[in-house]
């Protein structure tokens, strides 16, 4: 099975902005490390969440769209990452459209966690 993982805009924003988060509130010493961490954690949602299970995303997140779902990309023991996406068939290739990105810190209290 053909599979292919795309994100809307305003995902790859809260990638960029995730780069100065994490630096400015000292995860990483350096700009440089805060940016390989989020290429990291973009790569690996590019790469694996059509290998990865996932479940029907709550309700609380139809403010995003309809009909989603999501998978767990731990990054480490303390902080894990949510890839919220939609799933469409085109011809033969399932493309995943991923449309929001959140981690344990902010989403937990809203999914049943696995």
């Amino acid at each position: 099975m053909k599979a292919k993982v795309l994100a809307i805009p305003e995902v790859i924003d809260y990638l960029y902005e995730l780069v100065d988060i994490l630096y400015e509130k000292h995860y990483f010493g350096y700009k440089y490390n805060s940016v390989e961490y989020v290429i990291e954690l973009f790569e690996d949602i590019i790469t694996n969440l059509p290998k990865k299970q996932h479940r029907p995303a709550p309700r609380y997140y139809d403010k995003y769209e309809k009909g989603m779902f999501y998978a767990l990309f731990r990054k480490n023991k303390h902080t894990q990452y949510y890839a919220f996406f939609t799933k469409y068939n085109n011809n033969g290739e399932t493309i995943y459209l991923v449309r929001y990105i959140g981690n344990n810190h902010t989403e937990a209290q809203h999914l049943d966690t696995y």
